[in-house]
This record gives C-alpha cells, sequence and structure tokens, in this order.
C-alpha cells in the first residue's frame, strides 16, 4: 500500500495556496479560510520546504505567485476539484443516483450567448442535479482553455487548431466548424469599400493567411473591445467587418451579411477538459449535451439563415 511522505502536499495546503493566490495576500487568505495569517505564512512555508521552490513573491502589496507558484497553484485547483469529483460520484454511486454536483464551465462571449443556452436547458432537464456555474472569458492569450489549465474550469468551450498549443494535460475534441462572413450597414451598395471595424479576439491563426491574401481588406480603423460592440459600430455605418457566424446569430436586421465564398476562413469550435476530468460523471453529461446540440447550431452558422 502507498504512503504518504513528509513531502506529500495535504488537501489543506492545497487550499492555502489557492487562497493566497486567488485573494493576493496572507491575512485575506487566513480571513477567506477561518485562520490565523501565521497559520497561513507556516503552511505556505511548510509547502515551498516540501516542493522545493519559492512559490510567492512577498511584498507590502501582498503576495504573487511565482512562476512555480503559477504551476503549483494550477495543480492544487486540478487537484482539489478531482477530490470533490471523488466525493460527489461515491455518493451518488451508492444510491444509484444521476449526475450531480457543480460543473465549472468557462465560454467564450458568442458561445455563451447562441450555444450554452439550449444546451444547459437540456442538462438540467435531463441531469436536475448538476449545478452548472459559467464563467465568460475573452478568447484571446491562453483564453478559456487557460481556465482548464489553471483549474477554475472543468470544461470550457474553446476555439482550436490555433498556432499555440493545447497546455500540458488537457485534451480537446471538435464540435462543429465556424465559418466567417463580411457584415455591413443593409443596403450599401460597395461594403468591400467601407474601413474596417475589427476587435483583439478576430485576429489569430484562423484567420491570418486568408487576412493576408485579401489585397481589399484595410488597416483596422476602429478596434472594439468584443463582437457586440462590433455589431453596433457596423449597424450604425461605420464600417464593415469580417466576423465568425456565432457572432451574427441574431444579429439586427440593420446588419448584413454575405458570404466570403468557397475559400472563406473559418475555425473549429469545440470542448477542452482534463484528463482526470474527461472521465467524470459531470462532464461527460455536459459533452453529450453539446454533441446533441451541434445540428441546431451548424443550422444557424449560414450567412442568411
Amino acid at each position: 500500500m502507498a504512503r504518504t511522505t513528509d513531502s506529500d502536499l495535504a488537501p489543506q495546503e492545497l487550499r492555502v495556496l489557492v487562497a493566497v493566490a486567488d485573494t493576493g495576500g496572507f491575512s485575506a487568505a487566513a480571513q477567506a479560510l477561518g485562520l490565523t495569517q501565521s497559520a497561513v505564512s507556516h503552511s505556505v512555508r511548510g509547502s515551498e520546504r516540501k516542493i522545493g521552490a519559492v512559490l510567492f513573491d512577498r511584498g507590502r502589496r501582498g503576495a504573487r505567485p511565482t512562476g512555480a507558484g503559477e504551476k503549483a497553484v494550477a495543480h492544487a485547483r486540478r487537484i482539489l476539484r478531482l477530490l470533490e469529483l471523488l466525493t460527489a460520484e461515491a455518493r451518488a454511486g451508492s444510491r444509484s443516483a444521476d449526475a450531480e454536483g457543480p460543473l465549472r464551465i468557462a465560454a467564450f462571449r458568442s458561445a455563451a450567448l447562441h450555444l450554452l443556452p439550449p444546451v444547459l436547458d437540456r442538462l438540467r432537464a435531463r441531469h436536475p442535479g448538476i449545478e452548472p456555474r459559467v464563467r465568460i472569458v475573452r478568447e484571446v492569450g491562453r483564453g478559456t482553455a487557460g481556465e482548464v489549465a489553471d483549474g477554475r474550469a472543468d470544461i470550457a468551450l474553446a476555439t482550436l487548431g490555433g498556432s499555440a498549443p493545447l497546455p500540458p494535460g488537457l485534451v480537446a475534441s471538435e464540435l462543429f466548424e465556424e465559418p466567417y462572413a463580411l457584415v455591413h450597414a443593409r443596403g450599401h451598395a460597395a461594403p468591400r469599400s467601407l474601413p474596417l471595424v475589427d476587435w483583439a479576439e478576430n485576429c489569430g491563426s484562423y484567420t491570418r493567411d486568408w487576412w493576408a491574401a485579401q489585397d481589399w481588406i484595410p488597416a483596422a480603423s476602429v478596434e472594439a473591445e468584443d463582437d457586440g460592440a462590433v455589431l453596433s459600430l457596423v449597424s450604425g455605418g461605420h464600417g464593415m467587418a469580417i466576423m465568425p457566424a456565432l457572432s451574427l446569430v441574431g444579429a439586427p436586421e440593420s446588419v448584413g451579411v454575405a458570404d466570403l465564398g468557397p475559400r472563406r476562413p473559418t475555425r473549429q469550435v469545440g470542448y477542452v477538459t482534463t484528463s482526470e476530468l474527461a472521465g467524470s460523471a459531470v462532464v461527460r453529461a455536459m459533452v453529450r449535451e453539446l454533441r446533441a446540440s451541434v445540428p441546431r447550431v451548424m443550422s444557424r452558422l449560414e450567412p442568411g439563415a
């Protein structure tokens, strides 16, 4: 039988690491956990000794994870989540109950608006014991997959197939291919002559090669924070934009949508989870409902649908 050793971190030590990272200081972490500050400091020093690395930079403004600390905290979150699932699934199994407990979902904005609602409806109807908790994250940088890697989400709706590799320990699966389209104020005779309205999430390896080959696309005259702002600006006649189809579901009547042709850019939309959580009852239930919703989603993604 395997035995714990002096180098093993106990669950409470993991909770302390996560609390310090989340609150930004030892005092705030102590308050959140109902401990004394000296107990939190002692626990962190013990964890650093066991790991053999400094996990937090201490300063007047609090404590910030070092590079080693960021990795340790991410692993701590994921381990604590697995312990929660161990308890929840063991209890459900003893009662022959359905999947139950919290399910933490990360999604980029357009997926949260147009893909998640019917999925969550089906999930709640079929698995009333599951408690979905949704976090909307911009799909830039590490994006929604980073939420899973850092242990803040169990599953993420993400754009796949970009140039950035998937973080270690994660698994991904494609749900559907999302086409891009040209959008403009309805009725404009030459939409390709309009200035470009763009936003950060639209610039990625999904469109880079296609974009570079289009000599009619000008430099962006306006850069907006999200796709909703882009649509508002386009609707007001301030320019044209090139947008993925999920962002155009339910676009106002004042917005015209034009196909970019057979070589239009596309991006893959799928889900990301960890190899450990992929087999959990709550994640498997979510994946089933996602896949069941794909045909309905696909029918809404073509320009003019």
